[in-house]
């Protein structure tokens, strides 16, 4: 058949049956020809006006962290934005089966409306300030924020019209391509195949192009941080550090966290003072982005400035994945280092310029790789030394860090038969060893305190000594997980999308609200939002792990001779 012969299609009617349902305010062909066509991008739906409503009273609902007016305000209006979505699909899906078209909505019902919404939001809000005061007061955070608040709803309103204008516009996008295809095939084919185009694009360049774009501008604005020295932090003037007299590693190409690494920390002089008793100078090995080209080579070159600086005659070795940017939380080398009076040392490389809850989210592999090369390098040459003469052999990774830390090791087992002992602080919960021992976990321990095989091996501590389970021995190698109720680092995971926790089942951590309840979609981007704040609050809780390095190292490293007084006095130090 030819294109002149062909039945010609009345586009309208294509257009009517490409939009109709999916807004009340598309139910005729007529309304498509109006001039007045570009009002309608802001007028809404009652079903999706009112499931919209009813998520954004729910975003006030308490999180883990309490929450500035500001983020309250972006999450609310992402919520109520996914709900209007909801309730339109929702509505469209019961039209279909009740097989009749949409009605134009009457004014009355607008009121009614109208009051509801006013009277619900205003509850919601008050309730959510109290919850908010709650979380504040159970952390020590100060007090509200009187701006923020005024910013709440404007900011929330602002995201909402925006998000679901974006929608809209993806729909003029797949209603344009389905006319264009009508012309050429079939209205249903026209229909799903401009479907298709528009929702496989929008993913493509959402997933990757656009992802890959935001991640690669992120690395460029933050290697400019890189760097950057901070203030007080000066070239180490002894040979036991990367970047020192001697070390085979570069000043310069440290980066800024490897530089305060090395930089900073106890000397001998300052573990004398503290514990009354001759130190040794700690050994701080560290490789930077730029200190050498691949992740194995930059594992490779702090093993060999690690050796030069005599790291493998000390008593100690620790292992230590970094988090993102390189960062190595302060609290955990300088806790190792006066619990052993200097007899040392330290080795890590950096694998990323991102700060550490973005590396969070896009770089798992390059954790992942830095990891278990940097393991298996120390291994290599650790186990080249005779038995009697190597040193106790550790590993250590907070965050990320925890990720890439425990990639080199296949279960229990293998971290009992290959090292001394190791302490991972704040695993993200798609952790592969943290998830078998949490989801393995001995019947009747929840998962905020969970015991592994009546803690053999593997324990986990949330709120402090003494250790669960405490009545049972803890022989051989210590391996310890520091996890806090409210670390959204530990418990985000997208099957909160759809998916109520063990740990919102179960009873509430310690530092959690007992009115915390999980809610389909809400949750997810409440503790979402909890991510770039986890390290906002006091220490002991959220991702701020300070001063629990020093129970923690006590317990895994069991120096001799350490006292009680020595742990206080050394927490004073390492929260400063």
């Amino acid at each position: 058949m030819t294109r002149a012969s062909r039945r010609p299609i009345d586009t309208g009617a294509v257009s009517g049956v490409v939009t109709d349902g999916l807004d009340d305010d598309t139910t005729a062909v007529a309304e498509e020809e109006r001039p007045a066509r570009a009002r309608r991008w802001f007028r809404y739906t009652l079903p999706g006006s009112s499931v919209a409503l009813l998520f954004a009273c729910l975003s006030f609902t308490p999180s883990l962290l309490p929450r500035s007016g500001v983020v309250q305000g972006v999450i609310c209006g992402i919520t109520a934005a996914i709900g209007y979505g909801v309730g339109v699909v929702a509505a469209y899906g019961w039209r279909a089966f009740a097989d009749r078209e949409a009605r134009p909505t009457r004014r009355t019902a607008w009121r009614v409306f109208a009051v509801v919404a006013a009277v619900a939001l205003a509850g919601s809000f008050l309730l959510g300030q109290r919850w908010q005061a709650q979380l504040r007061d159970l952390m020590g955070v100060d007090g509200g924020d009187p701006v923020g608040l005024l910013l709440l709803p404007v900011l929330a309103v602002v995201v909402f019209v925006a998000l679901i204008a974006a929608g809209r516009g993806l729909r003029a996008a797949y209603r344009w391509v389905a006319r264009q295809l009508s012309r050429w095939i079939g209205p249903r084919a026209a229909r799903a195949v401009g479907w298709t185009v528009v929702v496989g694009t929008t993913a493509a360049l959402a997933s990757g192009v656009l992802a890959d774009g935001l991640v690669s501008l992120a690395n460029d604005t933050f290697s400019v941080r890189n760097t950057i020295t901070p203030d007080g932090v000066v070239r180490p003037a002894v040979g036991t550090r990367s970047g020192g007299p001697g070390s085979l590693v570069g000043w310069d190409t440290l980066g800024r966290e490897g530089r305060v690494f090395t930089g900073r920390g106890p000397s001998a002089a300052d573990i004398t003072a503290f514990t009354g008793r001759p130190a040794l100078e700690p050994i701080r090995a560290y490789a930077g982005l730029e200190s050498a080209e691949s992740t194995e080579d930059r594992a490779k070159l702090a093993v060999a400035d690690l050796e030069r600086a005599g790291g493998f005659d000390r008593g100690t070795l620790v292992v230590t994945t970094t988090t993102g940017s390189g960062f190595v939380e302060p609290a955990a080398p300088t806790t190792i280092e006066y619990m052993t009076g200097g007899d040392s040392a330290i080795v890590a490389i950096q694998y990323s310029f991102l700060p550490s809850w973005m590396s969070y989210l896009v770089d798992q592999a390059r954790a992942r790789e830095a990891g278990r090369d940097l393991f298996d390098a120390v291994y290599q040459r650790w186990t080249a030394l005779p038995v009697q003469q190597r040193p106790k052999l550790y590993v250590y990774g907070e965050s990320l860090g925890s990720f890439g830390g425990e990639t080199a090791f296949s279960g229990e087992y293998d971290l009992r038969n290959r090292t001394s002992g190791a302490v991972f602080a704040g695993p993200p919960n798609f952790n592969t060893l943290y998830r078998e021992f949490v989801d393995g976990r001995d019947a009747g321990s929840p998962e905020v305190a969970p015991v592994y095989r009546d803690g053999r091996t593997v324990r986990f501590e949330e709120s402090g000594p003494p250790i669960e389970p405490a009545s049972v021995p803890w022989t051989g190698p210590r391996v310890l997980y520091l996890q806090h109720p409210s670390d959204p680092i530990v418990w985000w995971s997208r099957d909160l999308l759809l998916h109520r926790p063990d740990w919102l089942e179960e009873p509430r951590g310690r530092d959690v609200l007992g009115s915390m309840r999980w809610v389909p979609v809400i949750t997810f981007w409440q503790v979402t939002a909890d991510l770039p704040m986890a390290g906002g609050v006091p220490s002991g809780h959220g991702h701020k792990y300070n001063a629990e390095h020093v129970d923690a190292w006590v317990a895994v490293l069991q120096p001799t001779g350490w006292t009680a007084d020595e742990t206080a006095r050394l927490k004073g130090i390492v929260a400063g």
